[in-house]
């Protein structure tokens, strides 16, 4: 028979069992609804029989014993030092690997016999050198001006290669003492000269530190440099490039004999030299003008 009294007629004990049996009735209904929709694991709680198959907490885990703490400190230890192991191998690899590359390279470079560069003959005799124009055969080269020991070696070099000419070199000269206004072109070998003053292949360009190497003829093709030796200190000479004007200051000359290249150093600051055949019509001797780039 159902129980009508109210709550205020029920001792604890009666409430505490009306209140256990509604949230067991109401956990049986949650239960009944998960497993109708198959999210309730059914797991046993009891050893009876007939116990009832609840949703169970994961029971917490047991601690690990000693021996099994030890076993997996041993593993950690061998996982450790394998890993320490695998590092000094490769360390050790790269290290025999580069020393093995030095004793290679060094047996190489041992094999190889290293050679001393041997200076080139860059010049014998000074340019623009040729016999006079009323000699029985005209102008030409004049090979008689190299040293007899020295002409199968200068015979057996090969032709210099003329370079493009580029916007940084000299591409006119302009002496307004001695009336000269000429095209330049690089190189002052034989058929150079015909076309106007050659500048010497390895000189600087205009307006850089050097000894720039101007030559022309004074007696053939054009007589470009024919009064040369009118040249005072003092006067100008003017070399084009493409887009500049430098202006160089005479400060001397020098009659010279063909084979006196030294005029053809190398200066430290920019410079001129300006070399023709010497004297008209002779053209035993050179004549060497030198200027330096004015300052402004």
């Amino acid at each position: 028979m159902k129980d009508r009294r109210s709550v205020d007629d029920l001792s604890i004990d009666e409430l505490q069992r009306v209140l256990s049996e509604k949230k067991r009735i109401a956990r049986e209904a949650r239960l009944a609804k998960y497993r109708q929709t198959g999210r309730a694991v059914r797991v046993p709680i009891g050893t009876a029989p007939d116990a009832d198959l609840l949703d169970a907490p994961r029971p917490a885990r047991a601690p690990r014993s000693l021996p099994r703490r030890f076993f997996d400190l041993i593993l950690l230890v061998v996982e450790v030092g394998a890993v320490l192991g695998l590092v000094y191998v490769l360390y050790n690899g790269s290290e025999i690997l580069a020393r093995l590359n030095r004793e290679v390279a060094a047996a190489v470079a041992d094999a190889v016999p290293t050679f001393t560069a041997t200076p080139l003959v860059t010049a014998v005799v000074l340019p623009s050198g040729h016999t006079p124009p009323t000699s029985p055969d005209g102008g030409q080269p004049n090979e008689a001006e190299i040293p007899e020991s020295l002409r199968p070696l200068v015979q057996s070099l090969p032709p210099p290669v003329v370079p493009t000419q580029g916007p940084g070199q000299a591409v006119r000269v302009v002496v307004p003492a001695i009336n000269v206004d000429s095209l330049v072109v690089q190189g002052d070998g034989w058929e150079q000269l015909k076309k106007g003053v050659g500048q010497r292949i390895g000189t600087p360009d205009p307006g850089q530190p050097g000894n720039l190497v101007l030559s022309a003829h004074n007696d053939i093709f054009g007589e470009i440099f024919r009064r040369l030796d009118e040249l005072t200190p003092g006067d100008e000479v003017q070399l084009y490039t493409a887009s500049q004007i430098f202006t160089y200051v005479v400060t001397g000359s020098e009659v010279v004999a063909p084979t006196t290249v030294s005029v053809m150093d190398p200066t430290e600051h920019p410079s001129v030299t300006l070399i023709s055949c010497y004297p008209y019509l002779v053209d035993n001797q050179r004549i060497a003008v030198f200027a330096d780039l004015k300052t402004q």
